[in-house]
């Protein structure tokens, strides 16, 4: 039995209900933009275009093509009888013989058309027996040496003319061999060498370019008395138009002593002026000399607290009586106190340096240091060696210059140099002992050191910030500072360190 439908269903969301209604259709809005793009054309309302009608001449709106050419149409068309053949039957299929096709080549045709046909060769290309063989040409006139020589011919004189010119070429060209060949040796001869220019690279900061600036302001600088058989020699730096000239104190020591000793200045260019003394200082191993030059090549002064270890640095001076040297090399070491001198009865000297491996002797004092700009950074004032002859083995001193031209100005102006002064006598402390410094031997009465309290025996560590290890270092760490200025020096005194505050007085 089929069940009958309810005749009145009943609503959705009624009692008893068992099935949902269809849910809303839900038509979102479409964008205008899209719906002229995609959109059916205008009074299109279903997926077939309505609006199409055919033609009332029956074309159907249809662009036939435009018939054939005649040739190609001859050349494709059906041969004429076979217009309603649609497809030609095999011969095999109705029992007829196929058509034999006509041979390509026959007897009567020429053979070499047909590739199946063999090579014939022909006989030797021969004159037939009947033809007459050429005869024999005749000789032609034959050329004479002149002809062949001169391509025309020649006088008998003439060719008797050219044979003695060449006689007498010959043997004088045998004549010289024979000389060459006699006064001569196997040894000798001539060769060919070939020669390269000079080299001409040379850049801005070479050592080159630094030597051709700095030379004419190094000078070399002879001391002699009058009537001597010698005298000694130095070298110096011209620091001002003025004609000032910076040097070592000990090349001019002997002029300062005697006033009948004769100081020489002589420039790069061999020009000789007598030079006099403006002032000296034994104590930092410096003088100053003046000249009456004009308008003189002046080195330009460098800074030498900026140097650092391994800086390149380049020595100028008259090594050795050799004037207008130039050695190069680094910054070895800086700060360096050393005490040099102390000869023929001299006190020794003092001073702070930069040590260099530039290669320095004897004659190098007071000629210039100069770093990779050719700048001043140091006055070449001694060296260090194991020979017995005092030469270089890499290890110079120079004095900074930062501390020179101090120096020099005050004897520019007052032709002396007053330095600071502790007060005391000190010697090195024993190495290993328990305190590394300056030990204080004996003290002035009324001194600086007296009046701060400092007794003998004391062991000085430090002045100031920079620490003290031995005497020497004591001597350029008070010299560092001005006459009048308080210092705070640390001491060590019965295993106890002690500060006090020293007024430094002038030596």
């Amino acid at each position: 039995m089929t069940e009958q439908p309810d005749a009145n269903p009943a609503q959705p969301g009624s009692a008893g209900d068992d099935r949902l209604g269809p849910r809303p259709l839900d038509r979102p809005a479409v964008d205008p933009a899209q719906s002229a793009v995609f959109g059916r054309p205008r009074g299109v309302d279903g997926a077939f275009d309505k609006l199409y009608t055919p033609a009332s001449n029956g074309s159907q709106n249809l662009s036939l093509a435009p018939p054939a050419p005649e040739s190609l149409a001859e050349a494709f068309r059906r041969p004429p009888g076979s217009e309603g053949v649609l497809l030609e039957r095999p011969r095999e299929a109705t029992g007829d013989a196929a058509a034999a096709e006509p041979p390509l080549w026959t007897d009567g045709k020429d053979p070499w058309r047909d590739p199946a046909a063999g090579a014939v060769l022909a006989g030797p290309a021969v004159p037939a027996e009947d033809e007459p063989k050429p005869g024999k040409r005749p000789a032609g006139a034959l050329l004479s040496l002149p002809e062949v020589l001169f391509g025309r011919r020649v006088q008998t004189k003439a060719l008797v003319l050219l044979g003695v010119v060449a006689l007498l070429v010959g043997a004088v060209g045998g004549l010289v061999g024979w000389w060459v060949a006699d006064t001569g040796s196997a040894l000798t001869g001539s060769a060919t060498i070939s020669e390269a220019d000079a080299a001409k690279e040379r850049p801005p900061g070479s050592v080159a370019d630094i030597a051709k600036r700095v030379s004419p302001a190094v000078v070399s600088l002879e001391v002699f008395k009058p009537g001597a058989d010698s005298g000694e020699q130095g070298s110096g730096v011209m620091i001002d138009p003025q004609g000032y000239i910076l040097t070592n104190e000990h090349v001019v020591t002997t002029a300062v002593a005697d006033p009948t000793v004769k100081v020489t200045a002589i420039f790069n260019d061999g020009t000789r002026t007598e030079a006099k003394i403006v002032g000296s200082d034994q104590k930092s191993d410096l003088a100053v000399v003046k000249v009456n030059v004009t308008n003189p090549v002046v080195l330009q002064i460098g800074k030498s607290s900026g140097l650092q270890v391994g800086d390149a640095v380049i020595a100028v001076g008259s090594p050795l009586a050799l004037q207008n040297t130039v050695t190069s090399g680094i910054v070895s070491a800086l700060d360096r106190p050393i005490t040099a001198g102390g000869d023929n009865g001299t006190p020794p000297v003092t001073y702070e340096a930069i040590q260099t491996d530039a290669a320095i002797n004897h004659g190098n004092s007071g000629g210039a240091l100069v770093d990779s700009t050719g700048a001043l950074v140091g006055i070449n004032s001694s060296i260090r060696s194991s020979s017995a002859d005092g030469g270089s083995i890499g290890i110079g001193f120079a004095i900074p210059s930062d501390y020179a031209i101090k120096i020099a100005k005050a004897l520019i102006k007052d032709g002396k140099v007053t330095h600071a002064d502790i007060g005391i006598n000190a010697s090195s402390t024993v190495t290993g002992s328990a305190t590394m410094g300056a030990q204080v031997k004996n003290v002035a009465p009324n001194g600086p050191a007296a009046a701060a309290g400092i007794k003998e025996g004391d062991v000085i560590t430090k002045i100031g910030d920079r620490p003290v290890r031995d005497s020497a270092e004591l001597t350029v760490a008070v010299r560092n500072h001005d006459v009048g200025e308080v210092v705070p020096v640390q001491l060590a005194r019965d295993g106890a360190l002690l500060v006090v505050d020293v007024t430094l007085g002038s030596d």
